[in-house]
């Protein structure tokens, strides 16, 4: 993961923010969605460029925007004009999270039995290079989302967090894996185990590569795990109704 703090108007300059309307056309690419927007930008209309675009959820990660990320993701993969992938959100939120009004009432059977989450990696296995232009909040599942992307451009205002503890469950798209990769095994425990949240300067001074290990099955159904809690189920509750938790260790 590289994290590079700087605003992300110097990447936006270095695109051309022109609607390929000709591609719409013959492909009906960019009428097919309702969470993001899909257009080719660049001098030489090679750049495949998604907006997440649920402003007042700050990009809350359905699963329906989901399955729309993965499609876009496939259309421009199989694009042989297209060389890179932007992905992005907007300057308040890049994502502030998984949407946790969908998630809250799943039983550990549905989660377990369904492999919940499971289509959520697309990302990381792009074969393209994808590039994620964050700013605002990037936490939870939305921190998930930028750490699969091959490059990260953050913004001075981005924010990134692991704040599954406060609703009693854990990290559940990787964040477990390649937090530690990204920032090292010490912050990334802080994060996951207190939910704080780190600038993108703080997470580009504790940055740097390991090899990254088969963890992610793991986390998964440690994941699952946690909704066959009652804590979970009243964190994500709780969450919901605007409230402080009432945690029981259940």
């Amino acid at each position: 993961i590289a994290v590079a703090c700087r605003s992300c108007q110097w990447l936006h300059s270095c695109l051309t923010y022109q609607l390929i309307t000709s591609y719409d056309r013959n492909h009906n690419l960019f009428n097919l969605y309702e969470y993001i927007l899909v257009e080719k930008r660049g001098e030489n209309q090679d750049v495949g460029y998604i907006q997440l675009n649920r402003p007042k959820a700050l990009n809350a990660l359905c699963d329906g925007l989901m399955l729309e990320l993965g499609k876009a993701l496939d259309a421009f993969e199989a694009d042989g004009t297209v060389g890179a992938i932007v992905l992005t959100g907007s300057d308040r939120a890049f994502a502030a999270g998984a949407d946790i009004k969908e998630m809250q009432n799943r039983t550990f059977q549905e989660c377990y039995a369904g492999n919940f989450l499971a289509h959520w990696n697309r990302v990381s296995t792009t074969r393209k290079p994808v590039i994620a232009a964050v700013n605002g909040f990037a936490l939870g599942g939305g921190c998930e989302l930028a750490m699969m992307c091959d490059i990260i451009f953050a913004g001075e205002k981005a924010q990134f967090g692991q704040p599954e503890i406060l609703l009693g469950t854990i990290p559940g798209a990787g964040g477990t894996q390649r937090l530690t990769r990204a920032v090292g095994k010490s912050l990334a425990m802080e994060m996951v185990l207190t939910g704080d949240r780190i600038t993108a300067q703080e997470a580009k001074q504790s940055a740097y590569e390991l090899t990254l290990a088969e963890g992610n099955r793991l986390e998964k159904r440690l994941f699952h795990s946690t909704f066959a809690t009652e804590d979970r189920k009243e964190g994500m509750t709780a969450f919901v109704e605007k409230r402080k938790a009432n945690f029981k260790d259940q």
